[in-house]
C-alpha cells in the first residue's frame, strides 16, 4: 500500500483523499438518513440528536464541497473561491447587526476594497501585509470614513461591530487558502493536505466536543452563552482532535510531535473562537446566523459552518509560518 501511494504523483494523492473523504461523507450520510427514517417523532429527544448531528454532517459536508471545487481550480481560483466565502459570511454577520446611513461608505470600503485587496495580498504572497494589512491600516480607515460621514450617534458600537466583522469574515477565512500557498521543503503540490489537517482537526474536535457533552451532562460553565460547553467534554474533545492530528502527520510536513501540537493549537483556537461566535449570537438574539434559520446566502447560516475555522486558520497559519520560518 504504501509503494502504491509514493508512486503516485502529489495531485494523484491529493485526488485519492478527496475520494476517500467523499466515499466516508457518502457513507455515514446514508447511515443518518436510514436512521431518520426510522424516527419520526419530532419532539423525541433521540431526534433531536439526530437533527444535530445532521448538522454536523451537513457542515462537513459543505468545507469538503469547497475545499475539492478549490483544489479542482488552482491555487488562485481557490484564494477567489474563499473570497466569495468571506463575501457572503460578512453579509451575513453585517444583516444581523444593524446600521445606519453614516455606516454606508464604511460598508462600500470593507465589502468592495478591502475584502478584495486582502485575497489578492494572499494570492501575491505578501503574507507580512496579509498578517497587518487589516488589523493595522483597516483599523484605522474604517472610523475614519464613519466620522467622514458626520454621523456620531453609537459611533464607537457602530464601527466595532464593522471591525469585527472584518476580522472575523475577511481576516479570518482569507488565510485558509494562504496555506495552500505556504512553500515547504520537498512539500511541493501537497499544501491540499495541510488545508485538509486544518479542517478536519478542527471538525473532530468540534464533534467530539459535541457527543462528549452529550454523554457527559455536566454543568455548562457559561449557560447564558452555550448550554453544552463545559471543561470536560471541551479537554476531551481537545485531546482526542490533537492525537487525530499526530496520526494525520504523514499528510503534513510535520513529524507526529508536531502535528500533534500543532493540531493543539488549532483546536483550542477554533473551539473558543466558536464559543465567542455563540456569545454573539446570544447578543444579538438569535440561535444561527442565519434569520429564522435561513441565511441571506440561502444557506442555514453560511457563518455557522465557517465560524471556528474563521479562528483557527490565522493562528494555525502563522504558528507554521513562525515555527518553519516560512
Amino acid at each position: 500500500m504504501n509503494t502504491f501511494l509514493r508512486n503516485l504523483t502529489p495531485g494523484q494523492q491529493v485526488g485519492l483523499l478527496f475520494v476517500v473523504v467523499f466515499g466516508l461523507l457518502i457513507l455515514i450520510s446514508a447511515i443518518a438518513f436510514i436512521l431518520s427514517l426510522q424516527d419520526r417523532h419530532e419532539d423525541d429527544l433521540h431526534t433531536q440528536k439526530l437533527k444535530d448531528f445532521n448538522g454536523l454532517l451537513r457542515t462537513s459536508w459543505v468545507m469538503c464541497m469547497v475545499f475539492w471545487v478549490g483544489w479542482t481550480l488552482g491555487e488562485t481560483a481557490a484564494t477567489v473561491l474563499f473570497g466569495l466565502v468571506a463575501f457572503f459570511a460578512l453579509r451575513e454577520f453585517i444583516t444581523l447587526s444593524p446600521t445606519r446611513q453614516g455606516d454606508h461608505r464604511s460598508l462600500v470600503l470593507a465589502f468592495f476594497v478591502v475584502l478584495p485587496v486582502q485575497f489578492s495580498l494572499v494570492i501575491t504572497r505578501h503574507f507580512d501585509l496579509v498578517t497587518v494589512f487589516i488589523p493595522v491600516y483597516v483599523f484605522l480607515a474604517i472610523p475614519v470614513v464613519s466620522a467622514l460621514a458626520d454621523d456620531p450617534h453609537r459611533f464607537l458600537e457602530r464601527n466595532a461591530k464593522l471591525q469585527w466583522g472584518i476580522m472575523v469574515c475577511v481576516y479570518g477565512i482569507s488565510h485558509v487558502p494562504a496555506l495552500l500557498l505556504l512553500k515547504f521543503p520537498n512539500y511541493q503540490g501537497k499544501n491540499a493536505f495541510l488545508v485538509f489537517f486544518l479542517v478536519f482537526v478542527v471538525q473532530s474536535c468540534m464533534i467530539v466536543q459535541h457527543l462528549a457533552s452529550r454523554r457527559l451532562a455536566r454543568a455548562p460553565i457559561a449557560p447564558n452563552v452555550s448550554k453544552s460547553f463545559e471543561w470536560t467534554s471541551w479537554l476531551t474533545a481537545v485531546i482526542v482532535a490533537s492525537l487525530v492530528g499526530g496520526l494525520m502527520a504523514g499528510l503534513t510536513p510535520f513529524k507526529p510531535a508536531q502535528a500533534v501540537a500543532m493540531a493543539l493549537i488549532a483546536c483550542v483556537a477554533g473551539s473558543m473562537g466558536h464559543l465567542v461566535m455563540k456569545a454573539l449570537k446570544r447578543d444579538r438574539g438569535i440561535t444561527n446566523w442565519g434569520s429564522e434559520g435561513k441565511s441571506v446566502t440561502g444557506a442555514s447560516g453560511l457563518l455557522d459552518r465557517v465560524d471556528a475555522l474563521c479562528f483557527a486558520a490565522p493562528i494555525f497559519f502563522h504558528s507554521v509560518r513562525w515555527y518553519f520560518g516560512l
